[in-house]
């Protein structure tokens, strides 16, 4: 747990440090769902160390909310993916790292290019329908914003993956309640999203509180222990938007922007080095 701890404060230097060179990309998210990536890759999916697309014999994991790549580069470097130094060319030409994740450019460890909100949850069941067909036991994960819930095919995909059972997939809800014009309730409210899923026949998980390390593991141990059920399974995940930085946390106002050199130096402070930056 305590490696664990290290790379929490790591990753959100890497997270504020990539959009600040930059000054361009989504901070907010990235933050709120770091304990879920680092839970995700280094204790709970049953990965490989050689990244191949097919991805035989693996859990697999498909990110639908991709503004959120600072997060999920930053975990594939220092879970050994690619390069720790190769965060220094985050949205830059002719970079592989994108400010949407891309598969053109073949960067170890992203399986689909997304950013297109919606339609995650589309390809992770088509993934997880292939280890069926393949006979292959592994686990599909899927991360989703819960505003990109607002988007009609996710509803279509949830009630195909129930009514097709399957079980082999978990989707967790980035739950924080905010997206880039404001508040969910504000902009278009969802209601009462674990009912809906459960009204979905899928099985239900509410985890309250998505930034912490051992509630975080507790959830997707338990999320696992009933695939295979002849359900999907769906974590709801409560997270804070820019959890770890404290004029972040929050507000939907660091959806998508960049922090200053000022307010770079301010997250840093309230994180210590714990690994080594890039």
């Amino acid at each position: 747990m305590k490696k664990l701890e290290d790379l929490v404060f790591q990753i959100r230097r890497d997270i504020v440090r990539m959009v600040n060179e930059v000054n361009s990309g989504h901070p907010g998210g990235s933050l709120g769902c770091t304990e879920f990536f680092i839970v995700l890759f280094f204790k709970i999916m049953n990965r490989r160390d050689d990244f191949d697309m097919n991805g035989k014999d693996e859990d697999l994991f498909f990110l639908s909310n991709g503004h959120i790549s600072p997060v999920y580069y930053s975990t594939l470097a220092r879970a050994g993916y690619f390069p720790v130094t190769e965060l220094n060319t985050f949205r830059k030409i002719n970079s592989r790292l994108q400010g949407h994740p891309t598969t053109h450019e073949g960067l170890p460890g992203i399986r689909i290019a997304s950013g297109s909100l919606g339609q995650g949850m589309s390809v992770a069941i088509g993934a997880a329908i292939s280890k069926k067909l393949n006979n292959d036991r592994n686990i599909i994960y899927s991360l989703h914003g819960d505003g990109e819930l607002q988007e009609g095919q996710n509803w279509e995909a949830i009630m195909f993956a129930s009514a097709n059972k399957i079980d082999n997939i978990i989707c967790t809800i980035d739950y924080n309640q905010k997206q880039i014009d404001g508040d969910l309730k504000e902009v278009l409210d969802l209601g009462d999203i674990p009912q809906k899923f459960k009204s979905f026949n899928w099985h239900v998980i509410k985890l309250l509180d998505g930034n912490n390390l051992k509630k975080v593991e507790e959830a997707l141990i338990s999320a696992k222990k009933l695939t295979g059920n002849g359900k999907p399974v769906a974590i709801i995940m409560n997270t804070i938007m820019g959890n770890g930085v404290d004029y972040m946390m929050g507000s939907h106002k660091w959806h998508g922007v960049a922090p200053n050199n000022e307010e770079l130096k301010i997250a840093l402070d309230q994180n210590p080095e714990t690994l080594k930056d890039y």
